[in-house]
């Protein structure tokens, strides 16, 4: 995945994403996010400074 308009985010979220800076997901917000987007519960485990609270 190469940009956060692969996961198909919604426009104001890219926007938003777009503002501060933010072009690539890292691994666990590519992961997180498919499972977010359909309303389920995610519990994310990866190292300090990996993108989870962004996720």
């Amino acid at each position: 995945m190469n940009s956060f308009r692969n996961l198909n985010p919604s426009k104001m979220l890219l926007n938003a994403l777009d503002d501060l800076g933010f072009s690539e997901p890292t691994p666990i917000q590519e992961a997180a996010y498919p499972a977010v987007l359909s309303g389920k519960n995610v519990l994310g485990i990866s190292q300090t400074g990996t993108g989870k609270t962004l996720a």
